[in-house]
Formats: structure tokens, sequence, C-alpha cells
């Protein structure tokens, strides 16, 4: 009787997981992850009743460190809302902020062959001083501040500019290792000076570090975990890449669009992939 309302009701009669999808750097231009283009996804995720589990699929090198500060913690309000577990199952890569990421869960999976951690900040530019000068270029810069034009990349590097950016990133670095003590706790298996480092690791060595609870892949483990007739729903669907996705666009949009793709591009290959 239960089950034929359950039935009419079109509820699931198998254990629901909501599978969210979290693929691609984080707040990078139009293509990037951020709360606003994901909240209601997310929302989308959580609202089903008799929900088993969310499981978060992520395949991120990372990115702006606000964009999954935000994330995470919309998931984990969520969760203690609905008092829904939240398991993250890491695909290629969760480093930096798709660590920050993967961490929303309550347990990690993650291939023993993909990349995790790049627990660190970094911030990356080039200096064109030398080239300008070759050119007999007259760069002219006029400000209200005196640091309102700090690290110009035409300008040559003062160390007092530097200094200031060092503060702020070891600042963010604070706040992020804080989110790892607070989610990961003593399941952590090495010391801060070795985790916190920036380095990453395969999923194998994760696993030992404690950066993760297991190896394995979604569908195995939540089949694992819920049965057979587990209900595996996807709320967003991977995006396609390729040209096709830029047609329609005027000039500029699609300027940015094939600038945000090679971005992310270039995020990825940092950890070989």
């Amino acid at each position: 009787m239960i089950r034929r309302f359950r039935k009419l009701a079109g509820l699931s009669l198998s254990p629901l997981v909501s599978v969210l999808r979290l693929s691609g750097a984080i707040g990078m231009g139009r293509r990037g992850l951020s709360l606003e283009g994901l909240a209601d996804d997310i929302d989308r995720a959580f609202a089903p009743n008799g929900l088993a589990a969310v499981a978060l699929a992520i395949n991120s090198p990372g990115g702006s460190p606000v964009q999954s500060a935000l994330i995470g913690r919309r998931i984990r309000a969520l969760a203690a809302e609905k008092n829904v577990p939240v398991l993250a199952f890491v695909e290629d890569v969760a480093a930096s902020g798709g660590y920050w990421l993967a961490c929303a869960a309550d347990e990690i999976t993650a291939d023993a062959c993909s990349i995790v951690g790049s627990i660190g900040v970094v911030s990356a530019g080039f200096g064109f001083t030398g080239l300008i000068d070759r050119l007999g270029v007259d760069r002219r810069v006029h400000t209200a501040g005196t640091a309102k034009a700090m690290l110009d990349p035409f300008q040559p590097e003062k160390a007092e500019d530097v200094a200031h950016l060092k503060s702020i990133q070891a600042e963010m670095h604070e706040m992020f290792k804080a989110w790892i003590r607070d989610r990961r706790g003593s399941r952590l298996k090495a010391t801060e000076d070795d985790l916190f480092t920036g380095a990453f690791w395969t999923g194998a060595k994760a696993l030992e570090l404690g950066l993760i609870d297991r190896t394995g892949d979604m569908r195995a483990t939540l089949r694992e975990r819920f049965g057979e007739k587990v209900d595996i729903r996807l709320i967003n669907p991977p995006r396609r890449a390729g040209v096709g996705r830029f047609i329609g666009l005027d000039a500029r949009s699609l300027a940015d669009g094939v600038a945000d793709a090679a971005s992310e591009r270039a995020a990825f290959a940092r950890f070989g992939l």
C-alpha cells in the first residue's frame, strides 16, 4: 500500500541520490563556477523529499577563493537544514578551490589517479618593463592614492607592494586551512607543514594523508552504500565544449568565451590534464 502511494505520488521507490556536477575552473569568466550560476542547481539537488544523499561530482583545478567559500557554505547550510549527507566524488582533479568544494562533503572519494590537494594561494602575472623600454613606449600613469597602481605589470616591481600582496595571500591561506581543519579534523594523517604547502598528490597518496576517505568511483560507491537499485539523478548536465557552444554570440561575447575557455584550459594544464 505504501509503495503504491509513493508510486502514485511520483516518489522514488529506491534510495534517491541527487548528483550535482561541479566541473570547471571556479569564478573564471562566464564559464566559471559561481554561486550565482549554481544556486538554483544546489537548491534542486536538496529539494526532493526522502533524499538518501547529495553527491558532488567534482572536476575542478580551483580558482576564486570567494566563490569556493560561497558555494561550499551554501552546500553545508542546505545539508544541515535538510539533514542530508553530502558525498564528494573527485574525477580528474580537485585542487585548490576544487578541494575546497570537496571538503563541503561529509566524505570524499577519489580515483587512485585523481589529482588532489594544492592547499595554497597563488597570484601570477607578467612584467613588461623591459619590453616597453625596447619599444620606446612612454608609460603614463596618474593616480589619486599612492598605492592605486600597485603591481602594475608595466612598472618596476616594488618590494613593499610584493609584501602587501603576500600578506593578503597569507590571510587567504589561513582561511583555507581553517576550512580544511573544520571539515577534515582528525581524519588528516600528516602534519600541516606537509599538507598546507600548496603541493598536490594522486588520490592514492591523498588517502594516505587523510585528504580523502576512500578511493573508487561514484556509481560503484553509491551502489555499495545504498543498494543496486539506488536512483542516481543528475541535476545539472555537463557543459559541452567546442565551437558550437559559441554560435549565436556577438563578437565580443565570442572573444570573451574563447578567452575564458583558454584560461580554464591553462588551469587544468597546470596539473598535467
